[in-house]
């Protein structure tokens, strides 16, 4: 196992640099290292015991394979897989496929990770990669969002770095069981970086723009699986050290609310969707040791939506309130928004009431606000006027014009896979289905849709966007460290 753990890490990037020799090959070669990925992630489930591998000594590299690590990659090779599959027929170059199989590789290596400095280089890799896919249209708008993302992403490893190097000056070591026994600025530090770069609280307000403006399949690797390669390692770290779970949690609890704040009053739908990125990483982080499952469910949940997105009339949820969809689109919206609002038949339902078992007592009430922010945001999907495409031709085209163009196999295919991924993965927990259990979502899914359609659907509040500008953004940094000092210093009597 270990050889070929190694072997599945490399390859990625190897088989990058041939798709760009061979680009006529280049779907094919990057959709069979998504599809060696599922399988990899499949054997690490079969696993008895978790996987250690340590090269270089205390200072080199070291890497655990667990049952966590194995939901983070299926997350990954399944969203990827997915986005292949929707640019199969759209003309995209080499290039675009290259930098995919290269952010997929360098994110599976995040999902491995157990020291600090492997960890950097696997995120830095990831920023350079982020950044050539977001601009990959060559717009000015989508440059400047592009570069304002690897400037926000850089600021952020600077302080991370910064923190790693402490760390190994503390314990000659960069293993994530230094951060025991660190000094506070260390902890401070290091969370500082992986914060920001996950889109954790208002360190991640940077994420709305980058991923509404980016094309639909890299805002569904962004949104589905690249964020995650920050938010593992807090995870990771809380299961590893029990004092740095409530911290965590707090971290959770705080962007589960803030990001939640911020979709419930969003007129756009990426930027909806975005603002839910955010929101939903507070789940996986409120609960750590079942943020694994939490995080297979989302990224699916995510990229589908994204995909969806792409093929809409329109990103203003006021025009298509008068702009009816195709209704084999809104059916695929429905069973994304229900499964992300936690209604049974589908894992989102199984992946809440297993993260809400596992809350602590403060947590709770936050987190049940949380959820019924989630239920009204989506309803702002699930009750879009959708009609169905006329059998006669000349009805057709016309329909077509109005609801949207006739969508590629390969949009369907995508479909397929994230949406039956969704029906497939409800079994992981299919001991939530008691009487209790699903009576619960029920009732909250019913009282947001009724607020939605009471109150918040007739609302015209736009939120003021001057907090998610470039330089506001990286003075937020400078009082998150605070904050993140304040707490850990606080604590420091415990970590020490």
């Amino acid at each position: 196992m270990t050889n070929f753990t190694i072997a599945w890490l490399a390859f990625p990037f190897f088989i990058g640099f041939i798709i760009y020799l061979l680009p006529k090959l280049d779907r094919f070669l990057a959709l069979g290292i998504t599809l060696l990925s599922a399988a990899y992630a499949v054997q690490v489930f079969l696993e008895d015991s978790p996987l250690k591998i340590q090269l270089l000594d205390s200072f080199g590299v070291n890497l655990a394979i667990d049952q966590l690590s194995g939901f983070f990659i299926l997350t990954n090779a399944l969203v990827t897989t997915a986005v292949i599959l929707y640019c199969w027929q759209s003309g995209r170059t080499a290039f675009f496929y290259m930098q995919a199989i290269m952010l997929h590789g360098s994110v599976n290596a995040t999902f491995i990770c157990e020291d600090f400095v492997s960890l950097y280089v696997a995120l830095e890799v990831i920023g350079v990669a982020s950044f050539l896919l977001i601009t990959y249209p060559r717009t000015d708008r989508s440059i400047w969002v592009g570069l304002r993302y690897l400037f926000v992403s850089n600021t952020a490893m600077l302080f991370y770095l910064v923190g790693a190097v402490l760390v190994y000056q503390a314990h000659h070591s960069f293993n994530f069981v230094g951060l025991r026994g660190s000094p506070p600025e260390a902890i401070a530090l290091i969370f500082l970086g992986l914060l920001a770069k996950g889109g954790i609280f208002v360190s991640g307000l940077w994420l709305p723009l980058t991923h509404s403006e980016s094309e639909s399949p890299v805002s569904a690797m962004l949104s589905g699986v690249v964020v995650k390669a920050a938010v593992f390692p807090l995870v990771r770290c809380a299961l590893m050290l029990e004092e740095i779970d409530p911290i965590v949690r707090f971290f959770g609890v705080s962007t589960a609310l803030l990001g939640v704040g911020y979709a419930i009053f969003e007129k756009d739908t990426k930027r909806m969707l975005a603002f839910h990125t955010i929101s939903q990483l507070g789940f996986v982080l409120a609960a750590p040791v079942v943020g694994g499952f939490y995080a297979l469910t989302h990224g699916l949940v995510k990229s589908a939506l994204f995909l969806i997105a792409g093929v809409l009339p329109s990103r203003n949820f006021k025009e298509l309130q008068y702009n009816p969809i195709d209704t084999k689109i809104w059916i695929a919206l429905v069973i994304a928004s229900f499964s992300i609002s936690g209604f049974p038949l589908l894992s989102g339902f199984g992946a809440k009431v297993l993260t809400a078992k596992n809350f602590l007592p403060w947590q709770v009430i936050a987190m049940n606000i949380a959820a019924l922010g989630t239920a009204i945001s989506f309803a702002k999907f699930i009750f879009l006027p959708h009609q169905k495409l006329a059998l006669n031709r000349d009805r057709e085209i016309e329909t077509e014009s109005k609801v949207g163009k006739k969508l590629p196999l390969g949009f369907w295919l995508a479909m397929i896979i994230l949406l039956g991924g969704l029906i497939v993965a409800n079994f992981v927990y299919y001991e939530a289905y008691t009487l209790k259990n699903i009576v619960k979502p029920l009732i909250t899914i019913a009282i947001g849709w009724t607020i939605y359609l009471l109150i918040i659907k007739k609302l015209t509040i736009k939120l003021p966007r001057a907090v998610e500008k470039f330089d506001h953004l990286i003075g937020v940094m400078s009082l998150m460290l605070i904050l993140l000092f304040w707490i850990v210093w606080t604590r420091s009597r415990i970590l020490t």
